[in-house]
């Protein structure tokens, strides 16, 4: 994994104590597994971060950093990895789950055109949202776990590849 470079980008532990606006947190944002940088908390925040992004839910970023919190994972890395769905990566990634509930609940797909009215939205609420929610759940529930197994995988891969060549380099 490329360490180095993710040390440079992610806020070291003094810095974060230096932020006034995170002391209402106390103690919890100065733990040092949350800033850690291996292949565990890597590996946790990738599925934390991965799993959450594909759930279409408001504040995913609150819910990534709760999730590093009490998984011990890398909280900026959970953070940012919510952001894989985005405005523009939203509608592709949601229909393509909507999708994947119709099928797992056995129903039909149902061509639709968004209007943006009350009306519409109360109206097909239960015909999409059961379906999407459902299929969600189980996309991000594979993606996550995936995830942290290609990340686990990879990491060993490196330190493996790294340990043979300081190896033939003696």
């Amino acid at each position: 994994m490329p360490k180095k470079f993710m040390k440079r980008y992610i806020p070291s532990p003094e810095r974060v104590r230096s932020i006034e606006s995170l002391r209402f947190l106390g103690d919890i944002v100065h733990e040092p597994n949350l800033w850690h940088i291996n292949r565990h908390s890597v590996a946790r925040a990738f599925l934390i971060g991965v799993f959450l992004a594909l759930i279409p839910m408001p504040l995913q970023m609150l819910a990534a950093a709760f999730g590093a919190v009490m998984l011990n994972a890398n909280l900026p890395l959970s953070v940012a990895l919510v952001w894989i769905s985005n405005p523009l990566t939203m509608p592709p990634i949601f229909y393509f789950n909507y999708k994947i509930g119709a099928i797992l609940l056995d129903r039909p797909v149902i061509t639709f055109e968004f209007q943006f009215s009350w009306h519409w939205f109360s109206e097909r609420i239960v015909e999409i949202g059961i379906p999407l929610y459902i299929g969600s759940v189980a996309v991000a529930t594979v993606s996550g776990c995936v995830s942290y197994l290609v990340i686990q995988y990879l990491w060993r891969r490196k330190v493996r590849k790294d340990w043979r060549r300081r190896r033939n380099e003696l």
